[in-house]
């Protein structure tokens, strides 16, 4: 939801250093999560932006949303009308999710991977627009740096998160892990039930 935002806000040319301006276009875009079978499709104003979202130019822009307490106070609103409206369980990513958006979550996960892993499988997502390999590491380690500073929101893993490093897991190996910790918090339930 941040990343197609943050699209909305480039495309109109908002300056992102202008709270009430990103939280206006924050008011204005239409997001929409639409599962299927590759995971989730992110329409914006009802264009598929999945791929879009996912440019170097979204991911240097983001932490002007991120950062900004006007723009996360609608899209936590958002996530959270999200999940309530949801007929089925709900399965959400995020930096913040587990601390901040949904605090009384069943299952958290911090899932992870070692900084050079996390470049290299970017460099492969990207292909042959992809950057060099020593400027995604910075990239991401200035971003993983910037999100654990931010005031509002921050990178933290909360107390009850089950760590996974997918470092050397395929993701195959990393779905059984969380189906694994999803069945067994099903399980829990069902007893205190």
């Amino acid at each position: 939801m941040y990343r197609a935002c943050t699209l909305r806000a480039l495309r109109d040319g908002v300056d992102l250093s202008d709270p009430a301006a990103l939280a206006e276009t924050v008011e204005r875009a239409r997001v929409e999560l639409v599962p299927n079978a590759e995971g989730t499709q992110v329409l914006l104003d009802g264009e598929d932006v999945s791929a879009a979202i996912r440019t170097p130019e979204v991911t240097r822009a983001i932490h002007h949303l991120a950062n900004c307490p006007e723009v996360r106070e609608r899209l936590v609103a958002q996530q959270r009308a999200l999940a309530r409206a949801s007929e089925r369980s709900v399965v959400a990513e995020g930096r913040d999710l587990a601390s901040v958006v949904f605090p009384d979550a069943e299952v958290k996960v911090y899932l992870d991977a070692s900084v050079e892993e996390r470049a290299r499988r970017r460099q492969r997502d990207l292909g042959p627009a992809a950057p060099p390999f020593d400027e995604l590491l910075a990239e991401i380690r200035a971003r993983d740096e910037r999100d654990r500073s931010r005031s509002v929101g921050p990178l933290v893993r909360v107390p009850e998160a089950v760590a996974v490093d997918t470092s050397s897991l395929s993701p195959a190996e990393v779905l059984e892990r969380l189906h694994a910790l999803a069945t067994a918090a099903q399980n829990r339930c069902a007893r205190e039930t």
